[in-house]
């Protein structure tokens, strides 16, 4: 197994998966560590980010990568605690002053892109803000997870901005047209009662439970086939991607090619004889 890329912005913990097949399988948990700034992303978090997605993608070990953000530091005495926070947005102080010809090349090679692209289950593990670029990082992710006291928005508009990491594209396909408007148009959040009511959020937890629930959403998805899991995930993205016939094609093609996988064998022998299967990843 390769060292993940060392960042004091971004911590990178590797869980081993008991039993995973083939042997060896890692939860990677990606912790995005800026307490004191909410865990906002700059140039730093997101070059880590950028970094850990290509030594994930090229290590076969990891099935699954699950992001959060680091919980607030104990304050100093008579101070407040800052509130719980996944990401809390884009550091905007890296925005004053600029160009729409600086700023296009951060943009066209962005983090959101990045984590969108990886070929593996990605999870968004959700405690606090998930604001502007953080809703954007979540929205990136395959699941979402989240805490009741989470708050989800894209408040760009306040800025005189738009979203610009896909937030106004994924949102309308995962939302739809008026949930995505309102959201966009408005700045305001949303509560995670109200983020899972309308599909957002896949599972909403208390804070205590946050950890578990997520890890044993991760550990059911690294126990499948690490290879046709990504197969599943290229399928489902094809909805997005394609018109419903050549989605339909898509998917028909990916089913096909699979039964000419080591896997596909594997796993049908084994539910004949009601056995466990024991993956190769091919």
């Amino acid at each position: 197994m390769s060292t993940p890329p060392e960042s004091a912005v971004l911590k990178i913990e590797n869980v081993p998966v008991e039993d995973s097949s083939p042997a060896g399988g890692l939860i990677s948990i990606w912790t995005i560590n800026r307490p004191n700034k909410l865990n906002a992303l700059n140039a730093e978090v997101n070059a880590a980010i950028k970094s850990a997605c290509g030594w994930a993608e090229g290590n076969d070990d990891v099935r699954v990568i699950v992001f959060t953000g680091s919980p607030p530091e104990t304050p100093p005495e008579g101070k407040r605690p800052k509130p719980h926070s996944f990401v809390a947005g884009a550091d905007i102080s890296e925005f004053e002053g600029k160009s729409s010809v600086e700023i296009r090349p951060i943009f066209d090679d962005n983090v959101w892109e990045y984590v969108w692209n990886l070929s593996k289950p990605t999870i968004a593990m959700v405690d606090g803000f998930a604001l502007g670029g953080g809703s954007e990082i979540a929205l990136s992710c395959d699941l979402r997870i989240a805490t009741a006291r989470s708050n989800f928005g894209t408040p760009e508009i306040n800025l005189g901005l738009i979203p610009g990491g896909g937030g106004t594209q994924r949102l309308c396909r995962l939302l739809g047209y008026g949930r995505a408007m309102e959201m966009v148009m408005s700045g305001e959040m949303i509560n995670g009662d109200e983020a899972h009511r309308i599909g957002l959020v896949n599972h909403l937890v208390e804070p205590d439970q946050l950890n578990s629930k997520t890890m044993e959403i991760a550990h059911n998805l690294a126990s499948k086939s690490p290879y046709t899991i990504r197969v599943a995930k290229a399928a489902v993205r094809a909805a997005l991607e394609n018109p419903f016939s050549a989605g339909i094609l898509a998917e028909r093609d990916l089913f096909c090619a699979l039964f000419d996988t080591e896997d596909m064998a594997i796993g049908v022998k084994a539910f004949l004889n009601r056995d466990k299967a024991e993956w190769t990843g091919a």
